[in-house]
């Protein structure tokens, strides 16, 4: 079958007023029709094209079937019932033969693999979602063997404390709706670890880590909401649903402008590949109802993001979605992911329940933050300061809080968390080599045989926007222990930083003062290892990719990627001893190679060092030479700023 028009790079432009439900509607059944022909004769799995995932081709088929089946249900519920395209058929058959024990394409059990534990929720949603056209139409001996596939989820006590506790839910909700087993203690012991994830403003982290990511968002706020309305909650869902959309609202004010103009989500955290996964949670405050955020801004958001991906070859040319950000690129992956793992994707065409004469269809989009104007903005939970600037629609954060880690860790920095800054117009470098050694966005201790050093572990200063004389400057510190890694031969690859031995290399106090394109970072080294002393302190920039990126200069070293993203580095106070622009081949999805600005200096404990360091997509000259000066005021620390516009700060360094 031809891939679909419409999932083609050279499409047709989007109209002025955002995708109508009808774009909506025709990019999901070219989807689902781009993967029938890897469907097995039952259509019971759906294993598509690429090297088997880490967990073995049959369950790479249960999730091509469990993640697009998702799809499926989200059109046909809000289509109420109706089914040109013959879903309904095609998945049923694909019910009947993957639960059927006796059947070459029956599914893996979730006694068998932990990964059809996550798979049976996405199954268990669409079957709710659908349940007078599909559940309550299919055979009963095929209901009692998807009810005994499902049971096992009943008691388990293997099920990560995660976002994974919101499977086991969803599950038992859906066997306690059908007259399957179920646990009421289970329910109670899963609704109090979710609750036990919750942090400041509606923010959650996945797990008893700093884990803050599009999780957040895709899970653990998409979930409640969505079981909340299944029949099989009932009991549990009404004393919690006001608190819930309360949070979920709070939540959309940040999340709402970490979106760029183009589209692009944040280049941060795992499983990127699920791409626009990333617009989940924008629709489930349209189902919610949210009172803070208009629905026009939430569709905007969704749609965006979606369209940032089917506008960038998102989808190859046989209309499928491959391990990847915009194209294929498998180092993105996680050990986890398997062929069929992007299509978790699907959870930012959520909208598509909602009804053609929903009033969210009537309600033009409405601009994103960012295309309204600049802001800055602090997000204590994941200790980000978040600037979004309108002239070329960039949003960066940078990062003092969030490393999926726990204080005093000595695992090293992952790349996805643990970097200073991300951004919707940059990645950080992904590369082996980026996962031993920090080489963008980082402050290093360098040893005498080149290694950098990690900082996961460190403690959070305060996070906030601060008015000085009319002046918005965001301020936010970490500090802690500095260590250096040499890995493990065996790593997990679930995202986390790389397990290995370790050695300490002294402790780092860092501090922050963001505006606009503009990140002023000063730094300290306190202590210094006495028996392996670093040669070196290091600072790098933002990453940007491309083709072939230009380097502008090395004093102060720039350098320039595609789409015109540009990151300058300019050392403000301390001795540089070099400084240059770093090149690194197949490290990032924006690009086969990515430049990173650095500068070098002697290790001086005690003594601050300073650097600018910008990214824009808007390169323009600056009106004054930025500047940085120190003082003391009796017990308090000054940090006097002329900002590269020209505008001056005096602020505390916490």
């Amino acid at each position: 079958m031809p891939p679909e028009p419409l999932l083609r790079a050279d499409a047709p432009p989007t109209p002025p007023g955002g995708w109508t439900r009808e774009k909506w509607a025709g990019t999901a059944d070219a989807m689902l029709r781009a993967v029938r022909p890897y469907a097995s004769p039952g259509h019971a799995r759906i294993t598509l094209p690429g090297p088997a995932g880490g967990y073995g081709t049959e369950v790479d088929g249960l999730e091509g079937f469990a993640r697009t089946f998702l799809l499926a249900g989200f059109r046909i519920a809000g289509e109420r019932g109706a089914d040109p395209d013959n879903l309904l058929e095609f998945y049923a058959e694909g019910i009947a033969a993957g639960t059927d024990p006796s059947s070459p394409e029956r599914w893996v059990r979730l006694d068998e693999h932990g990964q059809a534990k996550v798979e049976a929720a996405s199954l268990a949603l669409a079957l709710d979602l659908t349940r007078p056209w599909l559940w309550d139409r299919l055979d009963p001996a095929v209901q009692e063997r998807f009810v005994d596939y499902l049971a096992p989820a009943v008691g388990d006590r293997t099920y990560p404390q995660t976002n994974w506790v919101w499977f086991r839910l969803v599950v038992q909700a859906f066997l306690r709706s059908v007259g399957g087993p179920w646990s009421a203690e289970d329910v109670a012991e899963d609704l109090a670890t979710h609750d036990g994830f919750l942090r400041r403003d509606g923010w959650m982290a996945d797990g008893h880590e700093r884990s803050f990511d599009h999780y957040v968002g895709w899970a653990l706020h998409v979930y409640p909401l969505l079981w909340s309305r299944m029949p099989g909650a009932a009991g549990f869902a009404e004393d919690r649903r006001v608190r819930d959309d309360a949070l979920l609202d709070r939540y959309l004010l940040d999340a709402v402008h970490l979106v760029g103009a183009d589209g692009s989500p944040l280049l941060q955290g795992r499983s990127l590949t699920y791409r626009f996964a990333a617009g989940a949670p924008f629709w489930a405050g349209v189902l919610a109802g949210v009172p803070s955020t208009p629905a026009g801004v939430l569709r905007r958001a969704a749609s965006s993001v979606v369209r940032h991906f089917v506008d960038r070859d998102g989808f190859d040319e046989r209309g499928l979605l491959s391990l990847g950000w915009h194209g294929r690129w498998p180092r993105l992956a996680q050990s986890y992911s398997g062929p069929g793992s992007p299509y978790w994707a699907v959870k930012g065409m959520l909208g598509l329940v909602l009804p053609a004469d929903h009033p969210v269809w009537a309600t033009g989009e409405l601009p994103l933050p960012v295309e309204r104007g600049d802001y800055l903005r602090a997000v204590e939970a994941p200790g980000w300061l978040v600037s979004g600037t309108a002239a070329d629609g960039v949003v960066r954060i940078v990062n003092h809080g969030t490393d999926h880690a726990l204080p005093g860790d000595t695992r090293g920095d992952s790349p996805l968390y643990a970097r200073f800054g991300y951004s919707t117009a940059t990645s950080p470098l992904l590369d082996r080599d980026s996962w031993v050694d920090p080489h963008d966005q980082a402050v290093v201790l360098v040893d005498a045989e080149g290694r950098a050093s990690h900082r996961s572990g460190m403690a959070l200063g305060p996070t906030e926007v601060l008015d000085v004389d009319g002046v918005t400057v965001g301020t936010a510190s970490s500090s802690g222990a500095v260590r250096w890694l040499e890995p493990d031969d065996a790593q997990k690859h679930h995202g986390s930083g790389w397990e290995g031995r370790h050695h300490d290399a002294g402790t780092v106090a860092v501090h922050s003062l963001v505006r606009g394109p503009w990140e002023v970072r000063l730094v300290r080294v306190d202590e210094v290892s006495r028996d392996r002393p670093p040669v070196s302190l290091e600072l790098s920039g933002w990453a940007v990719a491309g083709a072939e990126p230009e380097t502008l200069a090395t004093d102060p070293p720039c350098a320039r990627g595609d789409g015109g993203a540009q990151s300058t580095l300019v050392v403000l106070l301390g001795e540089t001893t070099d400084s240059g622009v770093s090149r690194h081949a197949d490290a990032s999805p924006l690009g086969p190679v990515a430049a990173v600005p650095w500068t070098r200096h002697p290790v001086l404990p005690g003594e601050w060092f300073a650097a600018l360091l910008e990214l824009t997509r808007d390169a323009r000259p600056w009106s004054a030479e930025p500047e940085v000066r120190l003082s003391r005021g009796g017990t308090t620390s000054w940090v006097t700023t002329r900002w590269p516009d020209g505008a001056q700060t005096r602020t505390a360094l916490s």
